[in-house]
């Protein structure tokens, strides 16, 4: 290379070009992966990168579950690498890509170092996240468990094997990297930071990691944060569309951060690849370890791993009698108080919700939705999700067929809000009323109501819910479409859903895991958001302003139902700041009731973290006989009678970090356990 064109090239300087990439995933599938692989890799090197990382298990999917212990798909990823290696030949640049492989009888979740026709090492993954809605370890063996730091794997023959891998490169490209995995970043000591302390420059992790609230804030934290405190560069990729949506979202987020700064971050919830490119200056890494003689030191104490001791201290709580909290305390934790949160939280919601969708969707091959509109918040929420999903995949607003179904107890004012929604949003709107076929079945089993008796039993109530979706069933069948549940995650807790054919079955639902004070949230911001016509938004408001009803029981008049949910189950408020105690951290009853009392019976001395617009009283305060109460409706509703329905819900994506029920994701319960110790314990809370 003639010299002055030398000087005008980084690789001369003590830079690199890194790139991470994010493909389409053909989920199981591994020879349309490993293609997709070798274009990523094609391309990024035409932009001059020689490093370029892949997603964990990307040569099969991460989602494949117990399908990675199908032989055929093990062998298939096997010939997906072939490909690529052989690919490799041609492209001076190093590929880190995943797969699941086999070794003494165990299967690993690896990292394969692929450069110019040649495996150069394996690095499988040490930690294996158990948890929610993680459980690798069903299908893999951790890191630990392999015996010897070599593998012979048939065409490469003896490879190198193991977490203690450092890939040192020469020639124009100096740095030396390693490798980690996912789950291994976020534990307290990652393998990361002792390859930094012995020598490697660039820390590469090849990551799934599905999307949730707040997840992405906390990635780029993670990332930076790790890069920082070993002085090096870290490469982070992750899965994106093509992933499955069965109980999760996918949003290909890839980070390349050097020493705290983020360098460059990719397009969340993407439909296609991506490649994202950065510079990391490999000189002033070293420079910077150089002068900080402290991370030497660090590395030298490291080695001589000392051993800790341990000291005993008995220490007694302060007998003050009363003694309120002092930190801050969100009566809605799944509602941001921020307005600046609370709508980056919304935004993500969404996302998630019509990625889901739209992949579902387009697995069934199917290009039609259907709909069935109450013209309350969760039907109006599916509404919204829906007609987003159709605009992704760039479906015109036709595909959605969308029904409001009238019975014996439905609203004027329903009624009214599901056509200006539907008329507005400008989709293929029907009305069918179901009266005439839920008085024949009423006939049919000879219910008192046929006979003109006003018996409003759970028969009564039944009847109608299940026509409502035996009807959306039958429409899919006719129009080739999908049906689109809308129950959310506060009835599914309650088990407030008429099982089988009824709200609780769909083909695909959206809002399985969004609570219902955050559903209102939703709404609102959407109607502000400024992609509707304001018809739509207006109608939008209006439904956040209706009172909830399942509009099953007739009223005195047609503008207003008998049933109001919340004065049956008790407030909605209350029950998702139990839910999301017990999902997330696992709090006995007693520590619901004095938080629960902490943050809506009285002031206290810190003050309230409160959403803004969702008092339901006057002070938006309780006392702490409703609060005990409603603490019992929701034990009894929660663990009584209720995971029956859990346990056999149809897909839907997780959202946040607050949970879900889904019986594949953070909530695997038997459904005929017994309640006794949560009742217990809820009957010694004191009165007042």
């Amino acid at each position: 290379m003639p010299s002055d064109i030398a000087f005008h090239n980084l690789y001369c300087h003590d830079l690199i070009r890194a790139a991470v990439a994010v493909p389409r995933v053909h989920l199981a599938d591994p020879a349309a992966n490993a293609a997709e692989t070798v274009r990523l890799l094609q391309d990024a090197r035409s932009q001059g990168a020689c490093l370029v990382v892949f997603p964990e298990l990307g040569l099969t999917g991460y989602s494949c579950e117990d399908l990675f212990h199908q032989e055929v798909l093990l062998d298939a990823a096997l010939q997906a690498l072939q490909t690529v290696v052989e690919a490799s030949s041609a492209i001076d640049a190093v590929a880190i890509v995943g797969l699941p492989l086999r070794r003494d009888d165990q299967l690993y979740n690896v990292a394969a170092v692929v450069h110019q026709g040649r495996v150069l090492g394996l690095v499988p993954k040490s930690y294996l996240p158990n948890y929610r809605e993680f459980y690798e370890a069903r299908q893999f063996t951790p890191a630990r468990a392999a015996a010897t730091g070599e593998l012979p794997l048939e065409p490469w023959g003896v490879l190198p094997w193991g977490t203690d891998l450092l890939f040192r490169c020469d020639g124009d490209a100096r740095f030396t990297f390693a490798v980690e995995l996912c789950e291994d970043l976020w534990v307290p000591v990652p393998p990361s930071s002792l390859a930094a302390l012995r020598g490697a420059q660039v820390l590469v992790n090849l990551s799934a990691s599905p999307a949730s609230l707040g997840k992405a804030g906390y990635r780029r934290d993670l990332v930076a944060q790790q890069s920082a405190r070993c002085l090096a560069a870290y490469l982070f990729s992750a899965a994106g569309f093509g992933e499955s949506t069965t109980d999760l979202a996918w949003d290909g987020h890839a980070l390349i951060c050097e020493n705290g700064s983020c360098l460059a971050e990719s397009e969340r919830y993407a439909p296609g690849g991506q490649l994202l490119l950065a510079d990391l200056d490999i000189g002033k890494l070293s420079q910077e370890r150089m002068r900080q003689n402290t991370f030497a030191e660090n590395a030298q104490a490291v080695a001589a791993n000392p051993a800790y001791r341990t000291v005993g201290v008995t220490l007694h709580a302060p007998v003050l009698g009363r003694l309120d909290l002092l930190r801050p305390r969100s009566r809605y934790p799944y509602v941001p108080s921020l307005l600046a949160e609370r709508e980056e939280r919304c935004r993500e919601v969404l996302a998630i919700q019509v990625q889901g969708l739209a992949r579902r969707l387009e697995a069934s091959g199917l290009r039609r939705l259907v709909l069935g509109v109450s013209g309350g918040l969760d039907s109006t929420l599916g509404l919204i999700v829906a007609t987003l999903a159709l605009q992704r995949l760039g479906l015109d607003r036709e595909h959605l067929l969308a029904y409001t179904l009238p019975g014996f107890a439905t609203s004027t004012r329903t009624r009214d809000q599901a056509w200006r929604l539907m008329r507005a949003l400008g989709c293929s709107a029907s009305e069918i009323d179901i009266r005439p076929a839920c008085l024949q079945m009423l006939r049919d089993i000879a219910h008192p109501y046929a006979k003109g008796e006003k018996r409003y039993d759970v028969t009564f109530e039944n009847v109608q819910a299940g026509a409502r979706t035996s009807l959306l069933f039958r429409l899919a069948n006719q129009h080739g479409a999908l049906v689109v549940g809308t129950s959310d995650l506060s009835e599914l807790a309650l088990g407030w859903s008429t099982y089988g054919v009824g709200d609780h079955m769909a083909h695909y639902h959206v809002n399985a895991s969004v609570p219902k004070t955050l559903v209102r949230h939703l709404i609102e911001w959407s109607a502000d958001s400024g992609i509707w016509n304001p018809d739509f938004s207006t109608a939008l408001i209006d439904v956040v302003a209706t009172e909830i009803s399942p509009e099953l029981v007739p009223g005195d008049s047609d503008d207003q139902p008998a049933q109001s949910t919340e004065d049956v189950l008790g407030p909605y408020a209350l029950h998702d700041f139990f839910l999301y105690g017990l999902l997330r951290h696992g709090y006995a009853p007693a520590k619901l009731a004095f938080l629960a009392a902490q943050s809506w019976c009285r002031p206290g001395p810190a003050g309230r973290d409160d959403a803004p617009g969702q008092a339901e009283q006057e002070n938006g305060e309780y006392s702490f006989a409703e609060v005990r109460a409603c603490l019992g409706t929701f034990l009894r509703r929660f663990f009584v009678g209720s995971q029956f329905k859990r346990s056999c819900i149809a897909n839907a994506p997780k959202v946040g970090s607050g949970g879900s029920l889904s019986p594949r994701g953070d909530w695997r319960a038997p459904s005929d356990a017994e309640a006794t110790v949560w009742l217990a314990a809820h009957a010694a809370l004191p009165e007042s």
